[in-house]
């Protein structure tokens, strides 16, 4: 079970850690002509061979020519109005062919130990925050388009590492049993809101804050619970 948790963490930090911005919109532009492509799959193959070892350095390879292949695909069909699902699927093409390799590759039998709930939990920590936050962008980004969010001061990225250490505390809050703490959470979250929406009266910003939210909350929800299940049945 550790490999495939190693396998999902070097995904997770070389798409989402490891990919800045700049990259992605190179790809798009210029697809296969673009050198940022093949360094980002270069990266994929050595972050495999970093966490799980030279000795599956073949394994690191086959993974690293499928990510470019499911990469390409995405990005020779992907448009502006089909984005969020070919993000989906994509996500779900890779995720997959990572369980079936490992899978195949270890004909896994599962155990636990210290090494291996440290590996789970950083990849929840990884996904909470930074995928998270990615995933709930692009959700929202249909209804982002139809709001005025330009108006008042705002520090930069202020939203963003908010929405950060509100997952954090939420996964916190959910492995530790502290299922109270979360209400208080989402209580305090309302009442420093409650100024902004007062001021706006619009429904859409209520509407959008309040969709944002609930999808943090429940991104950071599952993912405790999914932690705790794995943890408990391995």
């Amino acid at each position: 079970m550790i490999f495939l948790i190693k396998l999902l963490l070097a995904h997770i930090i070389g798409d989402f850690l490891l990919q800045p911005k700049s990259w992605v919109a190179e790809k798009e532009k210029k697809k296969v002509r673009s050198p940022k492509i093949y360094l980002h799959f270069l990266i994929h193959g050595t972050l495999i061979v970093i966490l799980l070892g030279i000795d599956f350095w073949a394994m690191a390879v086959c993974l690293m020519l499928i990510h470019g292949l499911i990469d390409l695909t995405k990005l020779y069909f992907q448009k502006n109005n089909n984005r969020v699902y070919w993000f989906f699927g994509d996500q779900i093409a890779h995720l997959s062919s990572i369980v079936g390799f490992w899978h195949f590759w270890f004909n896994p039998e599962i155990y636990l130990s210290f090494s291996s709930a440290f590996w789970i939990y950083c990849t929840a920590l990884i996904l909470i925050t930074q995928v998270a936050g990615i995933t709930i962008q692009l959700l929202l980004a249909v209804w982002s388009k139809k709001l005025d969010l330009s108006e008042g001061a705002s520090l930069q990225n202020a939203g963003k590492h908010i929405g950060m250490l509100e997952r954090l505390f939420v996964f916190v809050f959910v492995i530790t049993g502290k299922w109270e703490a979360i209400g208080f959470l989402l209580a305090a979250k309302s009442v420093f809101r409650f100024g902004d929406l007062r001021k706006s009266k619009d429904r859409k910003l209520t509407e959008y804050i309040l969709i944002g939210t609930l999808i943090s909350f429940g991104i950071s929800i599952l993912t405790g619970l999914a932690v705790l299940w794995i943890v408990e049945k391995i």
